[in-house]
């Protein structure tokens, strides 16, 4: 699944479950992140397309990375894309940059370790995926689009009673 936009699927439902307690944006940045070791394996041609980036450890430093990073660059694209109905800039606390990213990394690297032969998502414990062909790529692209939609309609039934609940609480006030 590389460059694709399938994976934001599952951020996209935590996002709905977790709400404020969760940055999708982090979350995408991650998997920009850890598809850039195989980005550039793809240019120059040389090296293991899903290496160290896709194990377990590396998916660690890569989350420690793209939190630290993904912080200032989400909140700076929030100020940009003017999300905030104030004009105060949305603020991601290190606790959601950390948790998004760190979840970014790791199911990136089950996502693409059901998937890719090369993945060794336990090394230098274990050479073997065990995750490889436990469902699907059909499958596991499905469950990344409907886990999206899903995800989506939670999300605006949410913001919606959550609006709802504002208007008459400001009328009953």
């Amino acid at each position: 699944m590389p460059f694709t936009p399938f994976r934001i699927g599952t951020g996209i439902l935590i996002k709905a479950l977790l709400q404020g307690s969760f940055s999708l944006m982090v979350f995408g940045w991650s998997q920009i992140v850890m598809d850039l070791q195989p980005l550039w394996v793809l240019l120059n041609g040389h090296g293991q397309l899903h290496g160290f980036s896709h194990t377990f450890i590396g998916g660690t430093l890569l989350a420690v990375v793209s939190a630290l990073t993904g912080k200032y660059l989400s909140e700076f694209d929030l100020v940009i894309l003017r999300l905030s109905k104030s004009f105060q800039p949305i603020k991601i606390s290190w606790f959601v940059a950390f948790i998004s990213a760190f979840v970014g990394c790791f199911s990136h690297v089950i996502l693409d370790g059901i998937m890719h032969s090369d993945v060794q998502p336990f090394y230098p414990i274990s050479l073997s995926n065990p995750m490889l062909g436990y469902v699907s790529v059909a499958n596991l692209h499905k469950f990344c689009l409907y886990t999206g939609l899903i995800g989506a309609a939670i999300f605006y039934v949410v913001q919606w009673r959550n609006r709802k609940s504002n208007k008459s609480f400001k009328r009953d006030s």
